[in-house]
């Protein structure tokens, strides 16, 4: 995992409007463009950047999404046929930096980008307007198979950032989970109780995923003695 204080690599910030798909009659913000110069960084995401659904995109426990730049790699040799739109930017992330992925940040992280403090709120689940953004089913599906989600970051200061600034990680709090063991740990079939205790015990986890880690417990513990429940 990454130590506190390494400055791991320059960002590229990423932010944009909303589009419309008239064929699902929905609106969506995962077409984002490059950010030149300055971009004020406030509890509610870069400014000027658009959610369609505020219900499950946006808000300030979900006000930046940084995506791997590795996981491009990977989902190109999942589907050769994308690998020239599998670009940097083009999943509708708001962050993008060399050097983090799920195994080296955890839930809780403080980093610091450029002025401002973030701290790692929860995964990025993937959801169909992947599949419709790439023209291409199953790709929410392998995304979530593989653990190549990604994550959002509540902004704990505000700030003025740009692309060029330094991704730092701050501080990790003790008992820190880390992205992939959460991610594992909630697609795992019947976890065990004390993993799913252990993943609604991550400090700076999101109220929302806290609730279903809870209501996934009560569920196996209600259904303990039926195994092909």
């Amino acid at each position: 995992m990454a130590d506190e204080g390494d400055a791991l690599s320059a960002v590229s910030l990423f932010s944009g409007g909303l589009t419309r798909w008239d064929a699902h009659g929905q609106w969506t913000g995962i077409y984002k463009q490059p950010i030149e110069g300055r971009q004020f960084l406030g509890v509610d995401g870069l400014a000027g950047d658009r959610q369609a659904d505020r219900r499950v995109h946006g808000g300030p426990d979900k006000a930046l999404h940084q995506y791997p730049v590795g996981h491009y790699l990977r989902l190109a040799t999942l589907f050769p046929a994308l690998a020239d739109r599998l670009v940097v930017g083009s999943i509708g992330e708001n962050v993008s930096a060399e050097g983090f992925d799920e195994r080296n940040v955890c839930i809780g992280d403080v980093f610091l980008l450029g002025d401002a403090r973030l701290q790692v709120s929860q995964p990025r689940s993937p959801c169909w307007k992947i599949d419709h953004r790439y023209d291409t089913t199953g790709m929410a599906k392998a995304i979530a198979e593989h653990g190549l989600c990604g994550w959002y970051f509540r902004v704990l200061s505000a700030a003025w950032v740009r692309s060029g600034d330094e991704l730092v990680l701050a501080d990790r709090p003790p008992s820190a989970v880390s992205l992939a063991d959460f991610w594992a740990g909630w697609q795992a079939h019947r976890p065990e109780q004390a993993t799913l205790e252990r993943l609604a015990s991550a400090p700076g986890l999101t109220a929302g995923w806290h609730r279903k880690l809870r209501e996934r417990q009560h569920w196996l513990q209600a259904h303990a003695a039926r195994p092909d429940a």
